[in-house]
């Protein structure tokens, strides 16, 4: 896993904004109308949101004539869950060592 897009992957889990997204994505795409209709902020501010997420390869999106729809990409959550376990595997394994 390329350290660059792992950065890009955790900033984008930092926002407490996103992670809802994220968790609301969980129950089935969505568009960024539906999304935003969620939230009490402007829809250029979701849409500023969902642009992060998607740079961090968190969700995909696809356009379906004038909206655009939003899916979680589950498969890029693994990999961050696995690079966090390891990492805690090997400070176990350091620790034990000292």
């Amino acid at each position: 896993m390329k350290l660059r897009q792992l950065n890009m992957q955790f900033k984008a889990l930092s926002d407490k904004t996103r992670r809802r997204i994220l968790e609301l994505l969980k129950e089935g795409d969505l568009t960024a109308g539906e999304i935003a209709e969620r939230f009490e902020m402007t829809k250029p501010s979701i849409t500023h949101h969902l642009n992060i997420l998607y740079q961090a390869d968190l969700v995909d999106r696809e356009r379906q004539g004038q909206f655009i729809c939003y899916t979680l990409n589950t498969s890029v959550l693994q990999d961050v869950m696995s690079w966090l376990l390891d990492f805690f595997e090997d400070n176990e394994e350091e620790g034990r060592d000292e």
